[in-house]
């Protein structure tokens, strides 16, 4: 019997009502004997089922608006003797509040019969009748809850002491009947029947698995291993939802030692996995891949990499449960500005799925205030845009498999960074509507600037490391600031804890790899203007090595910084003195650049 049944069971001889409220909507699982299967009944056939174990009841009536009165169990003779009216199995008694609590009123106070009254859809009552007919319907229940008196009923040796003939509120919130009704009113008890817990979901799991290919063949040492692990898989589910991966699991025909690949596609709602279907060569070798986009971070790569090949077998999580439900990885990205951080999230989405449609970024700083983690999570219900949802539960709930990038983290609200706790633990987020999304399928990307400056007591940011000093001094510096920040600044250790040994902190771009990057740069325009408008630009060594000097001057600002520079120096005079040259198709363009001059376009040929 489930612990609210004994609670219902404990308090029958001293209440008479109960609001049952929580998770209404579900089954519930039985077992007839100790020994026997379990079978899942509906709530009200579980009450039915339970009660007339312990308590001698004749007669089950349920209650809806609409439908009216409706016998579900008992004898229609004795009903209409105690009501006057007629009723059956399959024609209820039609009746409004003010009808029913005539009726409900004479099957209470009867001495002649024992009933058990299902009031149904109760959060319904207000919007079905008048407020004036609603008041009125839960004063004359308060009364009747006052005056009842318990019975023994006509078998006694059921029960050593008499019984209220109860009458069951079902709702989905507590708040869904009147205050004074339910909270100031110390005949009824208030009971929330919880989600099912590990014990619940396994009774209904073990009923089930025997209806999946392979359970029969399965040794038994196994199947109870199997079960256990299907319970564990489906933990924050209800049991209707076991019994829907259970039919998914029949109609695609996955097995009972495959079941955990049910619940996987009935959680993300996708058959087809990307993480099923990389390609073994591009994970062994996506360090060299990554390199080509990210120049000058190996370490970096080499870190990201090894947690990438965790998350294909996966693995992450795996040393606390066997049944982990966290995300498949947890980067977090620290260093300079213009490192590479971003573009290396990138990467990654386009190395893991094939494209960076699959790479989501939010940017923090939009996030700084305590409630704006409803653009993320949606508005709760009652307030504008509530039936939108939130741009985070959208997009993984749209596509599971994402690099989901949150850029900044540090400029966040610190409330909004509780928001990650769940992410990183359980994998999982509610959103404002309601709706739960999963982020198994994800990997979980932070970026962070912390570590690089520090705020002195002045207000003013003074640099904390240089481009001068050793890369493993600065992976010092930033590891401490970043657990400073989250342990002191924030108060926030668990969150740092759940992100663990998983901080990358990037390098600053050092002289070997500007020359690669100014490089690669020059030879876009090159290509974009070669392409676009048939131009050809060249260039001697000695007017590069020039033009790279000064896009270089300062390397604090990282890749980015060159580009700027590039932007500045070479980009911005060489649009302007295309046109000054009244620069043609299929013409060559010969570039000068001296620092004092700066750069110079002549036409060298003519095709």
């Amino acid at each position: 019997m489930l612990r609210w049944m004994q609670e219902i069971k404990r308090f029958l001889p001293v209440k008479p009502q109960f609001l049952l409220w929580g998770n209404i909507n579900d089954v519930f699982p039985c077992k007839a004997e100790a020994d026997s299967a379990a079978v899942t009944l509906s709530l009200k056939d579980y009450i039915r089922t339970s009660l007339k174990s312990f308590s001698p009841i004749d007669m089950f009536i349920s209650y809806q608006p609409i439908v009216g009165l409706r016998l579900l169990e008992g004898n229609p003779d004795e009903f209409k003797k105690a009501t006057s009216y007629s009723i059956s199995s399959d024609k209820p008694v039609p009746a409004t509040l003010s009808k029913a609590s005539d009726i409900i009123e004479s099957l209470i106070r009867s001495s002649e019969i024992r009933c058990a009254i299902l009031m149904g859809m109760t959060s319904h009552f207000r919007l079905l009748e008048r407020e004036e007919a609603f008041n009125e319907f839960f004063h004359r229940m308060f009364v009747l809850s006052q005056e009842c008196m318990p019975k023994l009923g006509k078998s006694v040796a059921k029960s050593v002491f008499p019984l209220f003939d109860p009458i069951f509120w079902i709702v989905e919130r507590e708040n869904q009947v009147p205050d004074w009704f339910s909270i100031n009113n110390v005949k009824v008890r208030s009971i929330c029947l919880p989600k099912p817990d590990f014990e619940t979901r396994r009774l209904v799991a073990e009923a089930l698995s025997k209806r999946l290919p392979g359970y029969a063949d399965t040794p038994l040492a196994k199947q109870t291993d199997t079960v256990d692990q299907f319970s564990d898989e489906t933990s924050g589910m209800l049991a209707s939802e076991i019994i829907s991966i259970v039919q998914l699991a029949r109609n695609e025909g996955i097995s009972f030692s495959e079941i955990g690949e049910a619940v996987k596609r009935y959680r993300v709602g996708v058959i087809e996995n990307p993480w099923a279907k990389l390609d073994p060569g591009k994970i062994r070798n996506a360090s060299q891949i990554l390199e080509k986009r990210v120049m000058g971070q190996p370490s970096a790569i080499l870190q990201s990499v090894d947690i990438i090949r965790r998350a294909v077998y996966n693995l992450s999580g795996s040393q606390y449960s066997r049944f982990s439900m966290r995300p498949k990885g947890v980067l977090f990205f620290a260093g300079p500005t213009g490192v590479g951080k971003t573009e290396l999230a990138k990467s990654i989405a386009e190395l893991l799925f094939g494209s960076e449609s699959s790479y989501l970024r939010f940017d923090m700083s939009e996030f700084a205030h305590e409630h704006s983690d409803q653009r993320l999570i949606g508005s709760p219900p009652g307030y504008v845009g509530y039936d939108v949802g939130g741009e985070l539960t959208n997009s993984i709930k749209a596509n599971p498999f994402s690099v989901v990038l949150f850029d900044e983290i540090e400029k966040a609200h610190p409330k909004i960074l509780d928001m990650f706790l769940q992410i990183l633990d359980d994998g999982r987020l509610t959103s404002g509507r309601g709706e739960t999304v999963y982020f198994t399928e994800s990997l979980i990307v932070f970026t962070s600037n912390l570590g690089i400056y520090e705020t002195l007591p002045s207000g003013q940011k003074k640099q904390r490391v240089y481009p001068e000093m050793e890369y493993e001094n600065i992976q010092k510096e930033v590891k401490q600031s970043i657990e400073d920040f989250f342990t002191y600044r924030i108060a926030r250790p668990e969150i740092l804890n759940r992100i663990g040994e998983n901080i990358v902190v990037f390098d600053f771009i050092r002289p070997s790899i500007a020359v690669k990057i100014f490089e690669k740069m020059f030879n876009n325009i090159r290509i974009q203007l070669s392409e676009s408008h048939k131009m050809h630009l060249t260039m001697n060594s000695e007017n590069k090595e020039r033009l790279f000097a000064a896009c270089t001057e300062s390397l604090v600002m990282g890749g980015r910084g060159i580009g700027n520079r590039v932007e500045k120096i070479l980009l911005n005079p060489l649009s302007t003195q295309l046109f000054e040259i009244d620069a043609q198709e299929d013409e060559s363009i010969n570039i000068t650049f001296t620092k004092e001059s700066g750069l110079c376009l002549k036409k060298t040929q003519e095709k």
